[in-house]
């Protein structure tokens, strides 16, 4: 298994994820576009010591970008959302 701080990149702060922070006790990450979902749920019980009830993904084409004459692609992105077991949080998402 690859090392937990290589499978979760950052911690994704959107006002989607602010309601469901509050709502339902899901979180959002970027993550290792080559994780599979149980790789994610380990890496998130063994980085924050709290217990994963699901886990979803989502991955994201990178578009294209233009500055003047120079084309480029942003890069290509995962996202995780997991769902943490009632009573437990994520401590770096409440100090934002």
């Amino acid at each position: 298994m690859k090392n937990p701080r290589q499978i979760i990149r950052r911690p994704l702060l959107t006002e989607k994820g602010a309601r469901q922070k509050t709502a339902d006790n899901k979180y959002s990450f970027v993550v290792d576009r080559d994780a599979n979902k149980v790789e994610i749920k380990a890496a998130v019980e063994q980085l924050f010591g709290v217990h994963v009830e699901r886990v979803w993904t989502a991955v994201f084409r990178g578009k294209r970008v233009r500055l003047g004459v120079h084309e480029g692609v942003r890069p290509v992105w995962k996202r995780a959302t997991v769902k943490l077991r009632p009573g437990d949080r994520i401590e770096i998402f409440e100090e934002v």
